[in-house]
Protein backbone atom coordinates (compact mmCIF):
# COMPACT_ATOMS: atom_id res chain seq x y z
CA UNK A 1 0.00 0.00 0.00
CA UNK A 2 2.35 2.37 0.90
CA UNK A 3 4.66 1.46 -2.33
CA UNK A 4 1.35 2.19 -4.21
CA UNK A 5 1.36 5.63 -2.54
CA UNK A 6 4.69 6.90 -3.53
CA UNK A 7 4.11 5.51 -7.16
CA UNK A 8 0.65 7.71 -7.32
CA UNK A 9 2.33 10.67 -5.42
CA UNK A 10 5.34 10.96 -8.07
CA UNK A 11 2.94 10.52 -10.91
CA UNK A 12 3.03 13.50 -12.76
CA UNK A 13 -0.49 13.83 -13.55
CA UNK A 14 -0.82 13.71 -9.86
CA UNK A 15 1.64 15.96 -8.97
CA UNK A 16 -0.33 18.53 -11.44
CA UNK A 17 -3.68 17.93 -9.87
CA UNK A 18 -2.69 18.13 -6.26
CA UNK A 19 0.39 21.41 -6.80
CA UNK A 20 -1.76 24.24 -8.04
CA UNK A 21 1.35 25.74 -8.83
CA UNK A 22 0.88 23.29 -12.29
CA UNK A 23 -2.32 24.01 -13.33
CA UNK A 24 -2.50 25.07 -16.97
CA UNK A 25 -3.54 29.00 -17.00
CA UNK A 26 -6.54 28.37 -18.04
CA UNK A 27 -7.39 26.47 -15.57
CA UNK A 28 -5.59 29.09 -13.01
CA UNK A 29 -7.33 31.75 -14.05
CA UNK A 30 -10.79 30.48 -15.02
CA UNK A 31 -12.07 31.31 -11.71
CA UNK A 32 -11.22 35.18 -12.06
CA UNK A 33 -11.62 35.75 -15.53
CA UNK A 34 -14.95 37.40 -14.88
CA UNK A 35 -12.88 39.91 -12.93
CA UNK A 36 -10.95 40.58 -16.07
CA UNK A 37 -13.72 40.97 -18.58
CA UNK A 38 -15.04 43.57 -16.00
CA UNK A 39 -12.20 45.66 -16.14
CA UNK A 40 -11.97 45.20 -19.74
CA UNK A 41 -16.12 46.49 -19.83
CA UNK A 42 -14.91 49.24 -17.36
CA UNK A 43 -12.03 50.45 -20.10
CA UNK A 44 -14.39 49.67 -22.81
CA UNK A 45 -11.71 48.06 -24.20
CA UNK A 46 -10.62 44.41 -24.32
CA UNK A 47 -6.85 45.63 -24.76
CA UNK A 48 -6.46 48.27 -22.02
CA UNK A 49 -3.23 47.04 -20.77
CA UNK A 50 -1.14 48.22 -23.98
CA UNK A 51 -1.43 51.70 -22.10
CA UNK A 52 0.38 50.90 -18.97
CA UNK A 53 3.67 50.71 -20.08
CA UNK A 54 3.94 53.44 -23.17
CA UNK A 55 7.73 52.67 -24.51
CA UNK A 56 6.98 49.10 -24.41
CA UNK A 57 5.36 47.21 -26.91
CA UNK A 58 1.96 46.24 -26.67
CA UNK A 59 2.80 47.66 -23.05
CA UNK A 60 4.47 44.55 -21.90
CA UNK A 61 2.17 42.15 -22.36
CA UNK A 62 3.06 39.56 -25.23
CA UNK A 63 5.52 39.88 -28.06
CA UNK A 64 7.58 42.48 -26.41
CA UNK A 65 11.39 42.66 -27.37
CA UNK A 66 13.60 42.29 -25.20
CA UNK A 67 16.35 44.15 -27.23
CA UNK A 68 13.62 46.79 -27.32
CA UNK A 69 13.58 46.76 -23.48
CA UNK A 70 16.92 46.37 -23.16
CA UNK A 71 17.50 50.18 -25.05
CA UNK A 72 15.31 51.55 -22.43
CA UNK A 73 17.32 50.94 -19.41
CA UNK A 74 20.28 52.47 -17.60
CA UNK A 75 23.56 52.11 -19.04
CA UNK A 76 25.69 49.09 -17.31
CA UNK A 77 21.96 47.71 -15.56
CA UNK A 78 21.53 44.56 -17.71
CA UNK A 79 24.57 42.34 -19.56
CA UNK A 80 26.21 42.91 -22.24
CA UNK A 81 24.34 41.92 -25.21
CA UNK A 82 24.06 41.05 -29.08
CA UNK A 83 21.17 40.75 -30.66
CA UNK A 84 20.34 38.30 -34.26
CA UNK A 85 17.81 37.98 -36.22
CA UNK A 86 16.12 34.60 -36.88
CA UNK A 87 17.95 33.19 -40.35
CA UNK A 88 21.71 34.97 -39.17
CA UNK A 89 24.26 32.80 -40.51
CA UNK A 90 26.07 31.20 -37.66
CA UNK A 91 29.45 32.48 -38.60
CA UNK A 92 28.24 35.95 -38.50
CA UNK A 93 26.82 35.57 -34.79
CA UNK A 94 30.26 33.79 -33.94
CA UNK A 95 31.79 36.68 -35.23
CA UNK A 96 30.06 39.29 -34.05
CA UNK A 97 30.33 37.57 -30.58
CA UNK A 98 34.47 37.65 -31.04
CA UNK A 99 34.37 41.10 -31.90
CA UNK A 100 32.33 42.33 -29.08
CA UNK A 101 35.00 40.27 -26.72
CA UNK A 102 32.25 38.27 -25.20
CA UNK A 103 33.47 35.75 -22.94
CA UNK A 104 32.38 31.95 -22.54
CA UNK A 105 29.68 30.53 -21.10
CA UNK A 106 27.42 32.92 -22.47
CA UNK A 107 23.14 33.09 -22.10
CA UNK A 108 21.26 32.75 -25.16
CA UNK A 109 17.49 33.05 -25.61
CA UNK A 110 14.73 34.30 -27.61
CA UNK A 111 14.32 37.92 -28.20
CA UNK A 112 10.30 37.15 -27.75
CA UNK A 113 10.38 34.57 -24.69
CA UNK A 114 7.92 32.07 -23.85
CA UNK A 115 8.47 30.80 -20.15
CA UNK A 116 12.12 30.18 -20.05
CA UNK A 117 11.92 27.50 -23.42
CA UNK A 118 14.84 28.08 -25.31
CA UNK A 119 17.43 29.67 -23.12
CA UNK A 120 20.41 27.98 -22.94
CA UNK A 121 23.68 28.34 -21.32
CA UNK A 122 26.44 27.85 -22.93
CA UNK A 123 30.42 27.13 -23.00
CA UNK A 124 31.88 26.62 -26.67
CA UNK A 125 31.98 28.35 -30.28
CA UNK A 126 30.50 24.80 -31.03
CA UNK A 127 27.13 25.48 -28.83
CA UNK A 128 27.14 28.89 -30.43
CA UNK A 129 26.73 27.65 -34.12
CA UNK A 130 24.56 25.00 -33.08
CA UNK A 131 21.78 27.04 -31.67
CA UNK A 132 22.30 29.88 -34.10
CA UNK A 133 21.84 27.02 -36.98
CA UNK A 134 18.57 25.40 -35.11
CA UNK A 135 16.88 29.04 -33.87
CA UNK A 136 13.93 29.62 -35.86
CA UNK A 137 13.57 32.90 -34.04
CA UNK A 138 15.62 36.46 -33.33
CA UNK A 139 17.38 35.42 -30.24
CA UNK A 140 19.84 37.45 -28.09
CA UNK A 141 23.05 36.56 -26.83
CA UNK A 142 24.21 37.86 -23.10
CA UNK A 143 27.32 37.69 -21.22
CA UNK A 144 27.04 35.82 -18.07
CA UNK A 145 25.47 37.53 -14.97
CA UNK A 146 28.30 36.90 -12.08
CA UNK A 147 26.05 37.09 -9.21
CA UNK A 148 24.44 33.68 -7.72
CA UNK A 149 21.23 35.33 -6.10
CA UNK A 150 18.32 35.88 -8.29
CA UNK A 151 14.50 37.82 -7.60
CA UNK A 152 11.91 39.07 -9.08
CA UNK A 153 10.76 42.33 -8.23
CA UNK A 154 7.27 43.67 -8.79
CA UNK A 155 6.98 47.48 -8.99
CA UNK A 156 4.34 49.62 -9.96
CA UNK A 157 4.34 53.83 -10.03
CA UNK A 158 1.16 55.89 -10.95
CA UNK A 159 1.26 58.16 -13.50
CA UNK A 160 1.89 61.62 -12.52
CA UNK A 161 3.17 60.12 -8.45
CA UNK A 162 6.67 61.20 -8.05
CA UNK A 163 7.49 57.20 -6.77
CA UNK A 164 6.60 54.00 -7.00
CA UNK A 165 5.97 50.56 -4.73
CA UNK A 166 7.06 47.43 -4.89
CA UNK A 167 4.03 45.08 -4.36
CA UNK A 168 6.09 41.49 -3.98
CA UNK A 169 9.45 39.97 -3.96
CA UNK A 170 9.85 36.26 -5.27
CA UNK A 171 13.18 34.43 -4.59
CA UNK A 172 14.14 31.93 -7.12
CA UNK A 173 15.72 28.47 -6.12
CA UNK A 174 17.62 26.90 -9.28
CA UNK A 175 16.57 23.28 -9.90
CA UNK A 176 19.51 21.30 -7.98
CA UNK A 177 20.18 17.96 -7.12
CA UNK A 178 22.44 16.65 -3.69
CA UNK A 179 24.26 13.68 -4.26
CA UNK A 180 23.86 10.49 -1.58
CA UNK A 181 26.90 8.66 -3.36
CA UNK A 182 24.05 5.73 -4.32
CA UNK A 183 21.92 6.93 -6.65
CA UNK A 184 22.54 8.40 -9.84
CA UNK A 185 20.78 11.91 -10.59
CA UNK A 186 18.23 10.72 -12.78
CA UNK A 187 16.97 8.49 -9.62
CA UNK A 188 17.56 11.47 -7.21
CA UNK A 189 15.54 13.85 -9.51
CA UNK A 190 12.74 10.67 -10.08
CA UNK A 191 12.28 11.33 -5.78
CA UNK A 192 11.02 14.61 -5.82
CA UNK A 193 7.70 15.61 -7.26
CA UNK A 194 9.27 18.98 -7.95
CA UNK A 195 11.65 17.01 -10.59
CA UNK A 196 9.87 14.61 -11.82
CA UNK A 197 8.21 16.89 -14.38
CA UNK A 198 11.28 17.91 -15.60
CA UNK A 199 12.84 14.81 -15.85
CA UNK A 200 12.09 13.87 -19.20
CA UNK A 201 13.13 16.84 -20.64
CA UNK A 202 16.59 16.52 -18.67
CA UNK A 203 16.76 13.21 -19.70
CA UNK A 204 16.83 14.65 -23.30
CA UNK A 205 18.99 17.41 -23.16
CA UNK A 206 21.71 15.72 -20.37
CA UNK A 207 21.64 11.94 -20.40
CA UNK A 208 24.51 11.70 -18.73
CA UNK A 209 22.72 11.97 -15.67
CA UNK A 210 21.04 8.19 -16.26
CA UNK A 211 24.53 7.17 -15.21
CA UNK A 212 26.26 10.12 -13.04
CA UNK A 213 26.56 9.33 -9.11
CA UNK A 214 27.11 12.46 -7.11
CA UNK A 215 29.38 12.12 -3.98
CA UNK A 216 27.25 12.07 -1.06
CA UNK A 217 26.97 15.96 0.03
CA UNK A 218 27.49 17.33 -3.11
CA UNK A 219 25.13 19.34 -4.84
CA UNK A 220 24.88 20.32 -8.77
CA UNK A 221 22.60 22.88 -10.04
CA UNK A 222 20.96 20.84 -13.68
CA UNK A 223 19.54 24.36 -14.63
CA UNK A 224 20.87 27.72 -13.89
CA UNK A 225 17.58 29.69 -14.92
CA UNK A 226 15.03 31.02 -12.74
CA UNK A 227 11.95 29.74 -14.43
CA UNK A 228 9.07 28.19 -13.21
CA UNK A 229 8.73 26.15 -15.99
CA UNK A 230 12.21 25.02 -15.52
CA UNK A 231 11.98 23.71 -12.83
CA UNK A 232 12.86 26.80 -10.44
CA UNK A 233 11.71 27.06 -6.78
CA UNK A 234 9.76 30.13 -5.98
CA UNK A 235 9.65 31.39 -2.64
CA UNK A 236 7.48 34.43 -1.43
CA UNK A 237 10.07 37.25 -0.26
CA UNK A 238 7.82 40.22 0.28
CA UNK A 239 9.09 40.43 3.71
CA UNK A 240 12.79 41.58 2.24
CA UNK A 241 10.67 45.14 1.17
CA UNK A 242 12.56 47.57 2.69
CA UNK A 243 12.65 51.25 2.94
CA UNK A 244 15.97 51.05 0.98
CA UNK A 245 15.13 48.40 -1.41
CA UNK A 246 12.10 50.07 -2.52
CA UNK A 247 14.37 53.22 -2.90
CA UNK A 248 17.02 51.51 -4.61
CA UNK A 249 14.35 50.12 -7.43
CA UNK A 250 12.52 53.27 -7.49
CA UNK A 251 15.43 55.39 -8.59
CA UNK A 252 15.61 52.33 -10.99
CA UNK A 253 12.82 52.16 -12.59
CA UNK A 254 12.58 55.90 -12.91
CA UNK A 255 15.33 56.23 -15.48
CA UNK A 256 13.30 53.53 -17.78
CA UNK A 257 11.03 55.99 -19.81
CA UNK A 258 7.57 54.80 -19.65
CA UNK A 259 7.53 52.47 -17.33
CA UNK A 260 4.52 52.45 -14.88
CA UNK A 261 4.01 48.43 -13.81
CA UNK A 262 6.15 44.88 -14.18
CA UNK A 263 8.26 42.91 -12.90
CA UNK A 264 11.84 43.37 -12.30
CA UNK A 265 13.95 39.84 -12.69
CA UNK A 266 17.65 40.60 -11.30
CA UNK A 267 20.51 38.49 -10.20
CA UNK A 268 22.97 40.05 -7.22
CA UNK A 269 25.67 38.99 -4.77
CA UNK A 270 23.70 39.64 -1.61
CA UNK A 271 20.81 41.69 -0.29
CA UNK A 272 22.47 43.99 1.43
CA UNK A 273 24.51 45.63 -1.79
CA UNK A 274 21.18 45.55 -3.86
CA UNK A 275 19.26 47.68 -1.01
CA UNK A 276 22.77 50.07 -1.73
CA UNK A 277 21.77 49.46 -5.53
CA UNK A 278 25.28 48.07 -5.37
CA UNK A 279 26.31 44.70 -7.16
CA UNK A 280 23.87 43.51 -9.06
CA UNK A 281 22.27 42.97 -13.12
CA UNK A 282 19.02 43.27 -14.57
CA UNK A 283 18.03 40.09 -15.84
CA UNK A 284 14.89 41.30 -17.75
CA UNK A 285 11.93 43.34 -17.63
CA UNK A 286 8.63 42.14 -17.68
CA UNK A 287 5.34 44.61 -18.55
CA UNK A 288 1.63 44.03 -18.61
CA UNK A 289 1.92 40.33 -19.00
CA UNK A 290 3.77 40.12 -15.77
CA UNK A 291 2.48 37.89 -13.07
CA UNK A 292 3.06 39.08 -9.41
CA UNK A 293 5.21 35.05 -9.04
CA UNK A 294 5.77 35.36 -5.49
CA UNK A 295 2.14 33.25 -5.64
CA UNK A 296 4.00 30.57 -6.74
CA UNK A 297 5.59 29.70 -3.38
CA UNK A 298 4.36 26.62 -2.48
CA UNK A 299 2.89 27.61 1.38
CA UNK A 300 0.67 29.44 -0.04
CA UNK A 301 -3.17 28.40 -1.14
CA UNK A 302 -4.96 28.92 -4.70
CA UNK A 303 -7.00 31.72 -3.05
CA UNK A 304 -4.09 33.80 -1.92
CA UNK A 305 -2.79 33.39 -5.66
CA UNK A 306 -6.20 34.72 -6.79
CA UNK A 307 -6.58 37.33 -4.82
CA UNK A 308 -2.79 38.94 -5.49
CA UNK A 309 -3.20 38.28 -9.19
CA UNK A 310 -6.59 40.28 -8.83
CA UNK A 311 -4.71 43.40 -6.71
CA UNK A 312 -2.30 43.48 -9.59
CA UNK A 313 -4.67 43.60 -12.01
CA UNK A 314 -6.68 46.56 -10.34
CA UNK A 315 -3.55 48.09 -10.51
CA UNK A 316 -2.93 47.42 -14.02
CA UNK A 317 -5.87 48.96 -15.20
CA UNK A 318 -5.97 52.18 -12.50
CA UNK A 319 -2.58 52.93 -14.30
CA UNK A 320 -4.12 52.21 -18.11
CA UNK A 321 -6.45 54.22 -17.60
CA UNK A 322 -4.51 56.92 -16.21
CA UNK A 323 -2.38 56.83 -19.00
CA UNK A 324 -5.44 56.76 -21.52
CA UNK A 325 -6.67 60.08 -20.11
CA UNK A 326 -3.19 61.57 -20.99
CA UNK A 327 -3.37 60.36 -24.48
CA UNK A 328 -2.23 56.87 -24.65
CA UNK A 329 -4.00 55.17 -26.49
CA UNK A 330 -5.62 51.52 -26.42
CA UNK A 331 -4.54 49.12 -28.92
CA UNK A 332 -7.38 48.23 -31.07
CA UNK A 333 -9.08 45.20 -31.76
CA UNK A 334 -7.46 44.55 -35.16
CA UNK A 335 -3.97 44.65 -33.75
CA UNK A 336 -4.84 43.41 -30.45
CA UNK A 337 -5.78 39.89 -32.20
CA UNK A 338 -2.88 40.51 -34.53
CA UNK A 339 -1.02 40.16 -31.08
CA UNK A 340 -1.91 36.85 -30.24
CA UNK A 341 -1.77 35.24 -33.41
CA UNK A 342 1.76 36.29 -34.01
CA UNK A 343 1.90 35.26 -30.06
CA UNK A 344 0.75 31.80 -31.22
CA UNK A 345 3.20 31.35 -33.94
CA UNK A 346 6.03 32.52 -31.83
CA UNK A 347 5.30 29.34 -29.71
CA UNK A 348 4.84 27.39 -32.28
CA UNK A 349 8.20 28.25 -33.48
CA UNK A 350 10.09 27.97 -30.36
CA UNK A 351 8.52 24.76 -29.55
CA UNK A 352 9.47 23.14 -32.58
CA UNK A 353 13.34 24.37 -32.36
CA UNK A 354 13.07 22.66 -28.81
CA UNK A 355 11.53 19.35 -30.51
CA UNK A 356 8.21 19.47 -27.83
Amino acid sequence: MVFLWQKLRLHPIFIRIMHWEYWPFGVLYAPIFPIWFWLCLRARSFFFFSAANPSIRHGGFLMEKKHEINELLPAGSYPATCYFPAGTGALTVLEEVRQQNMQYPLILKPDIGMRGMSVEKIYSDAELIRYANESRVDFLVQNLIPFDEEVGIFYYRMPGEPNGKITGIVYKTFLTVTGDGVSTTAELLGKDSRFVLQLPVLLASMPAIRTEVLPAGEQQILVPFGNHARGAKFLDYSHRITPALEQTIDALALQIPGFYYGRLDIRFRNWELLEQGKDFSIVELNGAGSEPTHIYDPKHTVFFAWKEIVRHWRLLYRISITNHRKGIPFMNRQQGLQMFRDNKQQVACISRQQGV
